[in-house]
């Protein structure tokens, strides 16, 4: 058998079933669009679910991908075997209603033989136990022999999940050889062993289950094949492992590189080399999709890889940051199938670089924070963390909890893994309302959900403000329905229209949907699977119809104003990369007629300079009046053009290009400015983060411009006129009258002292001698907590060796302070506890040091009885 790299075998894959007819899409990002039920793309078909229910018409009816997916059920083993993997490859030829069984068996077993080479007689399919039909196909149209068909039952070879589309599945094995065997007489396929490796997966989506064990046929049934290409990369190079084959070994052979280590001479060091080997490649392809370190969802997974991939480097020996190394061995061996990773590899190695150094300023202090915690352990005869501890190490040190469960693995510990969650409860309620319990498509059920998937809308709004379409659907907040009148709230489905529905950070247009004696107000517009366009609102007056034909027409004003908005936030994505470099990448934003908001990648707070750089530079290439075009290319032709392109954004086989005089080339499908000029000038209101590495700048343009300078002339003015001088001389006016309140408090606190002394008296006379101590408990008048230590200060200077206790209340508030000398606390005194036991007695509370300590109160009425119980204490203190 001829020996196949991965990337071949993946273009030979995707090639293949090109040839049979399919389209080739690139892999969907990592983050799940529209799906609440996961958290990161963790199987072939999970973006594609949509196309399988019907509830979206698929670009074509056979595809066929190479999906990149995250799994961590089993994070836990990833390293300890060489099976386990949290990042792979699924390989999958899908059919929505097109071919089915026949072809599908056909075909995967034409590939396996006839492309790949492996021998037919090492092959063996399996099916479920009642599908007769498919092992009629293989036995009979393959000539597979009988007693090669394998039948299993639902557990394996029945694919389901929760209610929706589900079905019988027929697996193909491949016999690898005694020597990977358990050398068991009764070895064979379904034997847990690693002789026979499952390569193929052909799920035959033919039913609709309830979730209680009924089941319909489909209509359309459809065809969800699933293939590791890691595991197909194994067999074809007859490797023992995943961690073997040509690209994960390339990745294995730089992490020894790094540690100095040799792979399979020390068990306990190839644990360390396979995690790190497979967690760097999730988080770099993490990364290559906009998804940062974070304490919550998908950050979070991210975090716990990246970190555990650290600190294994750490026990490896390896000192320094060495992830960003490692993350560019996985985009060299990756880009071929994966060219986004080479064009944001700055990015990407900026990201794994920070988080790492985040982690290394924390973990050598919560590993001996967490070795304390093991020897108090041990010392008490006991094994398990408690909560409490567990989840300080993740909050205050960052510690994932998997991390210090298996440090203390380890050890022969554990974790109180209920008392961890319990200390977790706000965040992990705070996850579950953002993935809530939802239907098989991970989203919440609607009244669009029952729209015929026939039905589509255009976008004209490029050059269109108004346009005159027919009614295709009317819908109320509950059901779709054949009419409209006056007063009813919902929504107009048309089949073409100018409005643009909110999508890509541009709000949507407002406007008016009319024809005779009828007029509908649009407040909002929506996007809708199976490229609908919503139009929300209501009916201000008359009726309509489903047919009827319309007038819709949008506020102008305020699309003028978007469009300027949104073209400046890609003028602003060019000047922050000129600026502060290619890492920069967009992270989201929000476009409407007042204001534009954009969120980038960086890892600090912006200087003043650098905004200053970048607001000049917007302006200065808004000044430079470049003509803005739009082109609509292939994905492959707008990559070339350099065009920017969203992290999580799946684009079809066709984008658009927005191209502002070559300065800034983007993907987007939003609306803009004929050219820059229009945008008028573009000022920076704030700048600030709201994540980890992501920073947010609010700004606007136009007009808007004008009228914050405005409004800030206003204040100017009104700030000269309250100066009493013209606005020129402001700014010396401002500064003389610092200074003159500088100095109006500095006289101001002297005569405080002065009167406080004064108010004071010969109070220090009050003082009585206990054991050669000067004891002082006084009630002093209208001082405040600061009156109180300055005479505190004096009356130690005049007693020498003393304990004091002095209050006051000013405008209802009570202040003590209690004082102590060095000599009275070696006898005996101590401040802090004196005014804890007093304090209560004003209604407060407080503490301090064995020499001073303070307190505050809201009962003026209790003074008098906390400075004779004052006067107990610190006689008792001193016996």
């Amino acid at each position: 058998m001829k020996f196949y790299g991965e990337n071949e075998l993946r273009r030979m894959y995707l090639e293949f079933f090109e040839s049979k007819g399919h389209l080739k899409m690139n892999s969907f990002s990592l983050v799940p669009k529209n799906d609440k039920s996961l958290l990161l793309i963790n199987a072939g078909m999970a973006p594609l679910k949509p196309y399988f229910t019907g509830q979206e018409i698929p670009p074509r009816r056979r595809v066929t991908t190479c999906q990149k997916c995250i799994r961590t059920g089993d994070i836990e083993n990833v390293g300890k075997t060489a099976r386990h993997l949290t990042f792979f490859e699924m390989l999958g030829n899908f059919s929505f209603g097109d071919y089915f069984k026949k072809e599908a068996i056909a075909w995967s077993w034409e590939f396996l033989t006839k492309v790949i080479g492996l021998d037919p007689d090492r092959l063996y399919p399996s099916i479920y136990l009642d599908d007769d039909e498919a092992f009629d196909i293989w036995n009979k149209q393959e000539g597979i022999p009988a007693d090669r068909i394998f039948r299993f039952g639902k557990e394996d070879n029945f694919w389901e999940h929760g209610a929706g589309p589900c079905g019988p599945c027929s697996e193909i094995y491949y016999d690898r050889g005694e020597k990977y065997g358990c050398g068991k007489p009764d070895c064979k396929v379904g034997c847990d062993c690693d002789r026979y490796m499952e390569v193929w997966n052909n799920v035959f989506t033919q039913f609709d289950g309830d979730g209680k064990g009924g089941y319909t046929e489909l209509a359309n049934k459809n065809i969800d094949t699933g293939m590791g290409l890691e595991r197909l990369a194994v067999v074809c190079q007859d490797v023992d492992s995943v961690f073997d084959i040509d690209t994960m070994k390339a990745i294995r052979d730089a992490v020894c590189a790094l540690c100095g280590a040799t792979y399979q001479t020390d068990a306990k060091k190839d644990v360390s080399i396979r995690l790190i080997t497979d967690h760097i490649r999730s988080v770099t392809f993490m990364a290559s999709d906009g998804i940062l370190p974070s304490n919550e969802g998908r950050g979070y997974v991210m975090r716990r890889l990246l970190r555990r991939a650290a600190r294994h480097g750490r026990l490896l020996g390896i000192n320094g940051l060495f992830l960003a190394k490692l993350a560019e061995t996985v985009i060299n061996e990756a880009k071929d199938g994966y060219p986004e990773l080479e064009e944001k590899k700055t990015y990407i190695l900026k990201v794994l670089t920070t988080e790492e150094e985040n982690f290394n300023k924390t973990i050598d202090q919560g590993l001996a924070i967490l070795a304390d915690y093991e020897a108090a352990l041990s010392a008490k005869n006991e094994k398990v963390l408690s909560g409490e501890d567990a989840f300080k190490l993740y909050d205050t040190y960052g510690f994932p909890l998997d991390l210090t469960t298996e440090i203390l693995a380890d050890k022969g510990m554990s974790v109180d893994e209920e008392g961890f969650k319990t200390c977790m409860e706000v965040q992990r309620e705070t996850a579950r309302k953002a993935r809530k319990t939802t239907n098989y498509m991970g989203a919440d059920a609607t009244v669009y959900d029952e729209i015929d998937t026939k039905i589509t809308s255009e976008f004209v709004g490029y050059d269109n403000v108004s346009f005159d379409s027919n009614i295709s659907v009317l819908t109320t907040e509950k059901e779709i329905v054949g009419s409209l009148s006056e007063g009813m709230n919902g929504t107009i489905i048309v089949d073409q229209t100018p409005f643009y529905a909110t999508m890509g950070g541009q709000t949507a247009d407002k406007g008016v949907i009319e024809k005779e004696g009828f007029k509908f107000v649009v407040v909002d517009v929506l996007k809708l699977k199976g490229g609908r366009i919503g139009h929300v609102g209501f009916v201000e007056s008359g009726s309509v119809e489903v047919g009827d034909r319309v007038t819709l027409t949008i506020n102008e004003s305020d699309r003028n104003l978007i469009c300027k908005n949104h073209s400046a936030t890609h003028l602003l994505q060019k000047a922050l990369r000129t600026v502060l470099g290619d890492h920069v990448h967009q992270q989201g934003s929000f476009v409407n007629a007042e204001k534009l908001r954009f969120d980038f990648s960086h890892f600090q707070a912006m200087t003043k300079e650098e905004l200053a750089e970048v607001e000049r530079l917007v302006n200065e290439s808004i000044a430079a009046d470049y003509i803005v075009e739009t082109k609509v290319m292939s994905l492959d032709e707008a990559r070339k053009t350099g065009a920017m392109a969203l992290f999580d954004e799946k684009y079809g086989e066709k984008v658009r290009v927005v191209d502002m005089g070559g300065y800034s080339v983007e993907l987007c499908g939003g609306t803009h400015v004929k050219h820059t000029g229009v945008i008028g000038s573009f000022k920076i209101l704030s700048e600030a983060g709201i994540s980890a590495g992501v920073r947010r700048i609010e700004a606007i343009t136009g007009a808007a411009v004008l009228d914050y300078y405005k409004k800030l002339e206003d204040t100017v003015n009104a700030a000269a006129k309250a100066a009493k001088c013209d606005v020129e001389g402001l700014v010396a006016k401002i500064s003389a009258l610092h200074d003159e309140i500088k100095a109006l408090n500095s006289e101001n606190e002297k005569l405080k002292a002065k009167i406080a002394n004064s108010s004071a008296g010969d109070v220090v006379s009050q003082a009585e001698d206990v054991n050669g101590i000067k004891v002082l408990a006084v009630s002093l008048p209208e001082l405040d907590m600061n009156d109180l230590r300055n005479l505190g200060d004096g009356f130690k200077e005049k007693l020498g060796e003393c304990v004091l206790f002095l209050a006051s209340a000013k405008d209802g508030k009570v202040s003590l302070v209690t004082m102590a000398s060095d000599g009275a606390v070696k006898t005996g005194a101590h401040a802090g506890n004196l005014i804890k036991e007093c304090a209560a007695l004003v209604g407060g509370g407080g503490g301090g040091r064995p020499n001073m300590a303070q307190a505050g109160g809201k009962n003026p009425a209790g003074i008098d009885e906390a400075v004779n119980k004052a006067k107990d204490i610190m006689k008792s203190q001193l016996q």
